[in-house]
C-alpha cells in the first residue's frame, strides 16, 4: 500500500483519462467500481481522499462525435468537456453512492488557486467537504479555461489540491508505473524507486509521451506535479492504475519523498505555476538569498513584466536559472528605476522613501 491511513490521515489520488475511459470512449465501469470500493475502505479507517479526476473531454468527445478525442482545437475541447463533465460527475456520484459515499462536484482553474484569496476559498471548501467524510471529485474546468490560463494537465492540479487542501500524500494513478531512467520504450531502462530529491538528473529522465494519446500529461507534467507537493510537505507517488483496486494493491510505483513543509503562504509561492514578472539578479544577490537574505534592489540587475506590488515574481540568477519566486514590494515602473541603486540612490529616483526590499524574504521561497 502506498500511503496507510496511519500515515497519510490526507490522500489525493489523480486518475487519468486513460484509466477511467476506454478506448472507444466508454467509461471503464467495474475497474471504478473497484476504485470507489477501496476509498470506502479507507474511509472507513478514517482516512480522507479526494479525487483529481480526468476523463470530461473524452467523454464528451464520444457523445459528440469529435475527432482526435475531442482535442483537435481548443473550441471542442471545451465542447467535449462542456458536454462530458455532465457525465463524469454522474458516474462519480453513482460508483461512491453505491458504497455510501457522498460526492462533490468542483471545478477550479488556474487562475482559482493562482490568486491568494481564491485559492484560499478553494482550501476552505475542501476542508469543509473532508471534515464532513465526503469525497471531493476535482477537475480542471475545461469548458472555459483558454491555452494561456488553464494547468493543461491533472497531475499538477493534484499537486496544488493537495497542497490546498493539507494533504499528506498525492497518488497518481497512470499508465506506466513510475519513473524510468530513460523511456521504458528503450531497451535497459531502469524504474527508480525512490527520489529523495528533484535536479537536473531526475528531470532528464522525463519523457513527455503519455501511452495513451488519450491523456496531456507526461513524466514531465508528473516530475512538475512532484515539485509541488514535497514543496508543501506531501509525498508523491506514480502508479500503475492497469490494475484491479489499485488503491488497496501493493504494486510496484515511484515515490518522490517530502523533506520538509515550508509555511503555508511559502509553499503556495513555490507551487504556483504563473508569474507575472522577472528579475535577474547577480551572483552576490544569489548568495545572500540563499543564506536567508532579502532581495535588495541593489543585487538585481534586470526586470521584466508588467507587474503591481504584491504580485508574483520568478528570482533568475545570472544564468537565467529561477532560483525563487516572491512577492514584489513594488510596481515594475518603479522597480526598474532603482536597479542596482543603494538605499540612498533609490530614494532620489523613487522620489519617496524606499522600502527595506524589492522582495521581502517572509515573501519569499527559494526553489
Amino acid at each position: 500500500m502506498l500511503f496507510a491511513p496511519a500515515t497519510c490521515s490526507r490522500l489525493i489520488v489523480k486518475i487519468g483519462s486513460a484509466l477511467l475511459v476506454d478506448d472507444s470512449g466508454a467509461v471503464r465501469a467495474d475497474w471504478l467500481a473497484g476504485i470507489a470500493a477501496d476509498i470506502a475502505l479507507r474511509a472507513q479507517s478514517g482516512q480522507q481522499i479526494a479525487v483529481v479526476s480526468s476523463g470530461a473531454i473524452a467523454l464528451g468527445a464520444r457523445k459528440l462525435g469529435l475527432s482526435k478525442g475531442g482535442r483537435a482545437s481548443l473550441e471542442d475541447a471545451q465542447a467535449a468537456a462542456a458536454t462530458g463533465q455532465i457525465a463524469l460527475s454522474r458516474v462519480w456520484a453513482d460508483v461512491l453512492g453505491a458504497e455510501g459515499l457522498t460526492a462533490a462536484q468542483i471545478l477550479v482553474t488556474l487562475d482559482d488557486l493562482e490568486h491568494r484569496r481564491r485559492y484560499l476559498n478553494a482550501a476552505a471548501t475542501l476542508n469543509r467537504l473532508l471534515g464532513l467524510g465526503v469525497v471531493p471529485v476535482i477537475n480542471e474546468n475545461d469548458s472555459v479555461a483558454t491555452e494561456e490560463i488553464r494547468f493543461g494537465d491533472n497531475d499538477r492540479l493534484a499537486a496544488r489540491v493537495a497542497q490546498a487542501a493539507g494533504a499528506q500524500g498525492v497518488l497518481l494513478l497512470s499508465d506506466i508505473d513510475g519513473l524510468y531512467d530513460r523511456n521504458p520504450a528503450q531497451p535497459g531502462a531502469r524504474h527508480i524507486e525512490r527520489i529523495e530529491r528533484i535536479d537536473a538528473v531526475v528531470e532528464a529522465m522525463a519523457d513527455t509521451g503519455s501511452a495513451s494519446g488519450m491523456g496531456s500529461g507526461g513524466m514531465v507534467s508528473k516530475i512538475a506535479a512532484a515539485r509541488i507537493a514535497n514543496a508543501a510537505g506531501a509525498h508523491l507517488a506514480i502508479a500503475s492504475g492497469r490494475v484491479e483496486r489499485p488503491l488497496s494493491t501493493a504494486a510496484r510505483h515511484s515515490l518522490f519523498v517530502a523533506d520538509k513543509s515550508a509555511g503555508a503562504r511559502k509553499a503556495w509561492l513555490a507551487g504556483g505555476l504563473t508569474a507575472k514578472g522577472r528579475l535577474t539578479i547577480d551572483a552576490g544577490a544569489v548568495k545572500a538569498l540563499r543564506g536567508g537574505a532579502s532581495l535588495l534592489a541593489a543585487g538585481v540587475r534586470a526586470a521584466s513584466g508588467d507587474f503591481a506590488r504584491g504580485d508574483i515574481l520568478d528570482i533568475a540568477d545570472p544564468d537565467d536559472r529561477v532560483i525563487a519566486r516572491g512577492l514584489s514590494e513594488y510596481p515594475a515602473v518603479d522597480a526598474a528605476a532603482i536597479l542596482g541603486l543603494g538605499r540612498e540612490a533609490q530614494a532620489a529616483a523613487l522620489g519617496y522613501a524606499p522600502r527595506s526590499a524589492v522582495v521581502h524574504r517572509d515573501h519569499m521561497v527559494l526553489l
